[in-house]
């Protein structure tokens, strides 16, 4: 009886104490809760959602961490009705996940410390220094903090890719996980074309916040149906073969659809070299690229960057006319005692109203993320920031000595993502930049494991020389000897 009572079930009776106890705090919880959030649906789920991570968390974070990149992609559009306001902070589910994946990537590297990649960890320390230094300076913490507590999660979705891709077969798991996180906004683009598509003003966003991010995330699962398709690491069955081929130019339609320039240029380029490096007979397909001219909206974006290039009065200027202008204003506004260090995150939307003649109505970011990042971290903050990119573009072309098509391939993921942030504000698309470092940082583990087995291979083989060369010398195995 009292071995029951100390272990009814087979649980331990602290267990389900701790349980009751917890039960009781969420019930008397729940009706001030609900006042609070104004009984909301949104709102409400807020609560139960978070006691269920929680859960997961325990239970098994690994898996946990998985299924949140499988389903983040669909989150945007339901993570922004969960979301309440305290005072001026907004906060909301979103937030919490991404304290949860920052927790999940402590957990593993408490849970290995020896595995720990700290040569890649390295590439990310000055930039991550400098966005401390950042928030020290900036004149709005709350802003400040969300977007140094976004970047820290970058990091943290790097870190877990390393951790969990330990061999090839990992790494093509890594890509499937990412691919599979499409399906969902792809069938949504379904409901977003029914509901909204009347004229050629219409831009696809499906389950994203903005068509831009739609349309960067697309670049990425097309680059890696590619990968799929084309490399020898990845060994791909006759059924996948044909799944992932009717697939693309399902995604190829979406980004026409978003109607983002910067995102159809960097996909382009990435086909052309691709076909110029591996494949010259897929040049033939370009011939093909002069009918969308007669697609009304792709017809209309790029007449648009013909016009309104002049800033004059009461000129309506085209998006890029726009940006310069908007750059241009930043940059010459700037005190040359602030060029080292900057004006702190989120400096540039704090400041924006007073050196952007043409709106001062909206809290503008600079749509250009070397710009921003000279603004609110200075010269310093840049250099850190592409000494990031610099290490592990040095990293990933190393995957090129492994297979010469996979490297290209995560190497242009990352060109991709360089090239794009001339014109967007990419460290803001949270989601997308989770699925791009989770990318990369499998890549980087592949290649370190790669160089690692290398490596092993060389002291076994050096070890063997040895062995034989001291034994040879022994006069016992000298021949005529007895």
């Amino acid at each position: 009886m009292l071995d029951w009572l100390r272990q009814p079930f087979g649980v331990p009776t602290w267990t389900i104490l701790a349980l009751v106890v917890l039960s009781l705090a969420v019930g008397a919880v729940i009706p001030m809760f609900g006042d609070s959030m104004g009984y909301q649906f949104g709102r409400l789920a807020a609560l139960p959602a978070v006691l269920l991570l929680g859960v997961l968390l325990i239970y098994d974070y690994k898996k946990l961490v998985m299924l949140i990149l499988l389903f983040r992609s669909v989150g945007d559009m339901v993570l922004e009705s969960t979301q309440f306001g305290i005072g001026s902070v907004r906060m909301g589910i979103g937030g919490l996940i991404n304290l949860f994946v920052i927790i999940i990537a402590c957990m593993m590297i408490m849970e290995k410390p020896r595995e720990f990649p700290g040569k890649l960890a390295r590439y990310w320390l000055p930039f991550l220094m400098m966005m401390s230094v950042g928030l020290v300076l900036s004149y709005e913490k709350t802003n400040a903090l969300k977007m140094y507590l976004g970047m820290l999660s970058n990091f943290a979705i790097f870190i877990i890719a390393i951790y969990m891709v330990r061999s090839n077969e990992d790494f093509n798991k890594a890509i499937r996980l990412v691919l599979y996180s499409s399906l969902l906004p792809t069938l949504y683009a379904l409901v977003d074309i029914g509901l909204h598509m009347r004229d050629g003003s219409f831009r696809l966003q499906s389950t994203f916040s903005h068509p831009n991010v739609l349309a960067f995330y697309l670049t990425l699962v097309l680059v890696l149906g590619l990968y799929m398709l084309k490399s020898p690491l990845y060994n791909i069955t006759p059924r996948a073969r044909v799944a992932v081929c009717i697939y693309m130019p399902v995604l190829m339609l979406q980004l026409l659809l978003t109607q983002t320039r910067s995102a159809w240029l960097a996909c382009f380029l990435v086909f052309v070299l691709y076909a110029l490096l591996f494949k010259r007979s897929y040049l033939l397909y370009l011939f093909l690229l002069p009918l969308l001219l007669f697609v009304p909206a792709v017809n209309e974006r790029l007449m648009d960057l013909g016009q309104g290039n002049e800033v004059v009065r009461n000129a309506q200027l085209n998006s890029f006319a726009w940006r310069v202008l908007l750059w241009e204003s930043a940059i010459g506004w700037m005190e040359t005692s602030r060029l080292l260090l900057g004006y702190g995150l989120d400096g540039f939307g704090y400041h924006v109203a007073t050196f952007f003649p043409a709106d001062r109505t909206i809290r503008w970011d600079a749509h250009n993320v070397y710009v921003q990042f000279l603004f609110e971290m200075g010269i310093v903050g840049v250099l850190c920031y592409l000494w990031l990119y610099a290490r592990v573009l040095g990293t990933l072309r190393a995957l090129a000595r492994i297979d010469r098509v996979s490297g290209f391939l995560m190497l242009a993921i990352v060109v991709q993502y360089l090239i794009v942030s001339f014109s967007d504000n990419m460290f803001r698309y949270l989601v997308f930049n989770w699925y791009l470092w989770f990318v990369v940082g499998g890549a980087c583990a592949l290649v370190h494991l790669h160089a690692g087995t290398r490596a092993t291979t060389g002291r076994a083989g050096a070890a063997r020389h040895r062995a034989g060369s001291s034994t040879s010398g022994l006069p016992g195995n000298h021949e005529g000897k007895v």
